[in-house]
């Protein structure tokens, strides 16, 4: 149900369809209090309303979370266009290149199937994601550029999330999760996608290269990046041969190692519904300092 709703709401978000959607919820689960209908009714409440951003700053502080690695991973509301990655070091500082430019990449977070972040295979929930290592994959689609492993609250226990060993016996709750945002954002709904994916039983949510041949998608709003099944998928470009020729992902990977990082977060976060990619002029006036 939820994802037949949801596949109609792609084409039409009038308020008629909402009210339809909401009125069929009631005649048929009218006294189920399953997660995904929760977050369904709170979509259809305010499918057409603009909740401003929190302060963007606030997250990019750098008393946020320190002391641990941060991926900032910058998207558009509409997914179809590709977002951005600053990686912030444990000292607070944002990464820079040798050459004295701040590190950035591009990277695209829509899944093929464009659902939203609660559904399995949709677009990549917004919010804190752990990241606990690297990997290489054997998914043929996916290809052997390392890696980012990432899970979401409940995909894995709170020890691993929070990095304490001590919680391991801790059953998850929101005021968890909350307890690592900044003051701002505490109240705003969309930072929290990734808590309730992995509370409806998302996982293997990861940040990863493509060997998925571009041409499949010329014309498409994303090209050349090619959309994933869920993950934070960056664009790689392979001759054929099989020999890498660029990679985002491995300029991700390089580097967090290049700082010696091998834990830390991902946040995701949708900045607006501007028509176009995510460019780092949008970003920097957020920023305390350019370096």
């Amino acid at each position: 149900f939820i994802r037949c709703a949801e596949y109609i709401l792609q084409k039409d978000k009038s308020e008629a369809t909402a009210s339809d959607i909401a009125d069929l919820i009631l005649q048929k689960y009218k006294n189920s209090d399953h997660i995904g209908l929760s977050i369904l009714q709170n979509r259809l409440r305010n499918l057409n309303k603009f909740i401003p951003l929190p302060p963007l700053q606030d997250f990019f502080s750098s008393n946020f979370l320190r002391g641990q690695t941060l991926v900032f991973s910058i998207q558009r509301k509409d997914r179809d266009y590709p977002g951005l990655v600053l990686i912030r070091k444990p000292d607070g500082n944002f990464l820079y290149n040798s050459n004295g430019s701040l590190f950035h990449t591009a990277q695209l977070a829509r899944a093929i199937t464009n659902y939203p972040f609660y559904i399995t295979n949709g677009n990549t929930p917004q919010g804190i994601h752990r990241w606990y290592g690297f990997e290489v994959s054997d998914n043929m689609y996916i290809g052997p550029t390392p890696n980012l492993q990432l899970c979401m609250p409940y995909g894995c226990n709170a020890a691993v999330f929070f990095g304490d060993s001590s919680l391991s016996k801790t059953a998850w709750q929101k005021n968890m999760y909350a307890s690592l945002l900044p003051d701002s954002w505490k109240n705003y709904d969309g930072i929290y996608e990734s808590f309730y994916a992995g509370a409806i039983g998302r996982n293997e949510i990861i940040m990863h290269g493509t060997t998925i041949d571009p041409v499949y998608y010329k014309g498409q709003k994303y090209y050349p990046q090619t959309p994933s099944l869920g993950c934070l998928c960056s664009y790689e470009e392979w001759d054929e041969n099989g020999n890498l020729i660029k990679s985002n992902q491995k300029e991700i990977a390089d580097a967090l190692s290049g700082i010696n990082a091998q834990n830390g977060y991902v946040v995701v976060i949708d900045l607006n519904e501007e028509k176009r990619p995510v460019k780092l002029s949008d970003i920097l006036p957020y920023m305390e300092s350019k370096k």
